[in-house]
């Protein structure tokens, strides 16, 4: 998905809505009223990016209801269901503190207060209860969980993630012959 390295899920297209072309989206963020304005959003249509401009967008918890340009009919929106909703990174508010978009972790450095240098983050798994740091300690792959109380700094300008794992957590992970 070269084509969306630019680009950050939004959420996707569950159904039809009604008999006009609208359809229902899932948002998958954790503030959908951030996206009441929206006036374009990018369908994958063919692993590329295609822009889709809205005329109309109610925001319901994390479900919208939406209809676009150029979509009048049931026909039409049929097409657009089961589509993955994209924006671009531009578009995200800037984050502050050691709070972080998924996307900025891979490539920054991770220390830990105890172990010291881990290695890099190669990039960010995301389990049903738990999303988590995939770093490799030169061949061992280490999972630390992603969470305020054990990510202590979130430092993008030096690309250094600093944390406090748990005793013992690293044990499981690293061979004792490094």
């Amino acid at each position: 998905m070269d084509a969306f390295k630019d680009y950050f899920y939004l959420g996707k297209i569950t159904k039809q809505h009604g008999f006009e072309g609208k359809v229902q989206i899932f948002l998958d963020t954790d503030e959908p009223e951030e996206y009441t304005n929206l006036d374009v959003v990018y369908l994958s249509i063919a692993n590329k990016p295609v822009p889709f401009f809205i005329d109309d967008i109610n925001i319901q918890g994390n479900k919208a209801i939406v209809k676009f340009s150029d979509v009048d009919n049931n026909e039409k929106a049929a097409l657009t269901v089961n589509k993955d909703l994209y924006l671009p990174v531009s578009m995200l508010p800037e984050l502050t503190g050691n709070k972080f978009y998924y996307h900025e972790a891979p490539g920054m450095l991770v220390i830990d207060k105890s172990f010291g240098e881990i290695g890099k983050v190669e990039k960010i798994l995301e389990y049903p209860n738990q999303a988590v740091l995939q770093i490799f300690h030169d061949k061992d792959e280490v999972l630390i969980p992603i969470g305020n109380e054990i990510i202590k700094e979130f430092n993008r300008k030096k690309g250094i993630i600093t944390t406090e794992v748990p005793e013992g957590l690293l044990d499981i992970y690293i061979s004792k012959n490094n």
